[in-house]
């Protein structure tokens, strides 16, 4: 398995954007954070990283905990994150 996985591949595979063209758009638009710095779309994202992800009016605090570069099926994409406590509650 790959030690870490560009930053625009995983948050498709996770299923945050339907397209990986949405998600290089959001990375470029400043609405994704990873370990509480701006991000470009090829930053390579390792387990343990903390992504902050803006969409619309949510903001999700998400710790990685597995890698992907492939999408699979949705209970697959949610083993990817943990979303931190105090993300749920807001």
């Amino acid at each position: 398995m790959a030690e870490s996985v560009r930053l625009d591949r995983w948050l498709w595979a996770a299923r945050f954007f339907k397209t990986r063209r949405l998600a290089v758009d959001a990375i470029k638009g400043g609405k994704v954070d990873v370990d509480g710095v701006r991000a470009k779309p090829a930053r390579a994202v390792r387990a343990g990283n903390r992504l902050l992800i803006r969409k619309g009016p949510q903001t999700f605090e998400v710790d990685v905990e597995g890698l992907a570069e492939q999408r699979g099926p949705a209970p697959q994409a949610e083993a990817l994150y943990t979303e931190t406590d105090a993300s749920v509650r807001a």
